[in-house]
């Protein structure tokens, strides 16, 4: 059996709260025995059966301390139930547990950081994490018996830390919906989908849409997403204090919403300052809508597969490429669409991830050859 561990699943949360129970389900629609381990942020709510919750114990929320998910990831190991235990994010308990089960019972131990390791995310709450890092997380870590990255970043990232165990480079997988676009009218859509963060850059969309807005009039700019932390009231503030037309802030979508925003929009724009993977962006271009993506985020492809622009970050790159982006036709920019939407279905899907991530399972349990994923150096 594999196990994965996260702190949590649920609407209200993105990026591995959306990718790993997407990976569960692909890997048991492969035949893998899988279970997901996470806390029970919301009791009462209906959970799928391969989900398996715990109670939080004493202590702070974000900290994530549950002693009955440690008891339970130790038994698994030691009862030899579990093959793989693959945890998933850094930083919280549920992600330190796994090391602990690792230290008692003869099971492999796979960590995916998730992002956690950029230089951003190290330097934000920078203390907090040096003290977790010295005296929790950094011991699981060095028990790991593998790594997945989901892209060259954060590889790179894993090496600098020092760590030389082998590496699986595979992507996020991605839904791919049917090919539905809304016919053009009068107002044209830019559209930024995505949690309200102060890593994702919204502070520089605005800019760069203050300087262009005019040139523009037919566009309008939408900004949505949940508000992560309080950063909502600020940006609404900055825009009224850069005096910008034609932006709204709809709040958080999801569901069939969230798939006609994507599909009602001609361009999508994510001026990250830090990303492991952005799933955003590729909900955008499975949608068939192209793409404004900063060097924040691991999306070199935009520009080889010529679905969009892949540009440095700061507000000055952002505008010279929203001036040519909004300047092309809306033939243009469907054509780009259509190509990344074909680029997601045969490199991104569920399917494809589940089976290669497989192989790198039955490869550190002595199954199989090493997977071509898999870096060693």
């Amino acid at each position: 059996m594999i196990l994965h561990t996260l702190p949590a699943i649920g609407l209200e949360f993105s990026g591995p709260c959306y990718a790993v129970p997407k990976l569960c389900e692909a890997l048991i629609a492969a035949g893998v025995e899988t279970t997901l381990a996470v806390l029970d942020w919301v009791p009462g709510v209906a959970a799928p059966a391969y989900v398996k919750r715990f109670p939080l114990g004493w202590g702070p929320r974000k900290l994530g301390r549950s002693p009955a998910m440690a008891r339970w990831l130790a038994e698994q190991a030691r009862s030899g139930e579990a093959e793989v235990i693959h945890s998933h994010g850094l930083w919280m308990m549920p992600n330190v547990y796994p090391g602990w089960a690792r230290k008692v019972g003869d099971v492999r131990l796979v960590v995916s950081p998730r992002g956690t390791l950029s230089d951003w995310a190290l330097n934000h709450h920078a203390l907090c994490k040096r003290i977790f890092w010295a005296l929790l997380q950094r011991q699981t870590l060095e028990r790991a018996d593998c790594f997945h990255a989901t892209a060259d970043g954060e590889y790179e990232a894993i090496r600098r830390l020092g760590f030389r165990q082998p590496v699986a480079v595979l992507p996020n997988g991605i839904d791919t919906p049917p090919y539905e676009k809304p016919p053009a009218g009068t107002r044209r859509c830019l559209l930024y989908l995505g949690r309200i963060h102060k890593v994702k850059g919204i502070d520089l969309l605005l800019r760069a849409w203050r300087a262009v807005a005019r040139k523009f009039p037919d566009w309008d700019l939408i900004i949505a997403g949940p508000d992560d932390g309080g950063y909502l009231p600020e940006y609404q503030r900055l825009a009224a204090d850069l005096g910008v037309e034609r932006v709204s802030f709809p709040g958080p979508v999801y569901g069939e919403e969230k798939l006609r925003m994507y599909r009602s929009a001609e361009l999508y724009v994510l001026p990250t300052r830090s990303e492991n993977f952005a799933v955003t962006v590729a909900e955008a271009l499975a949608a068939g809508t192209p793409a404004i993506v900063s060097k924040g985020a691991p999306w070199s492809g935009l520009e080889k597969e010529g679905a969009g622009w892949w540009v440095e970050i700061g507000v000055d790159p952002l505008v010279a490429a929203l001036e040519t982006a909004l300047a092309q036709p809306p033939e243009v920019l469907r054509a780009m669409g259509a190509r990344g939407r074909a680029w997601m279905i045969r490199d991104f899907s569920w399917e494809a991830v589940a089976r290669q991530m497989a192989s790198v399972y039955r490869w550190l349990c002595g199954q199989g050859e090493r997977p071509p994923c898999v870096r060693i150096g």
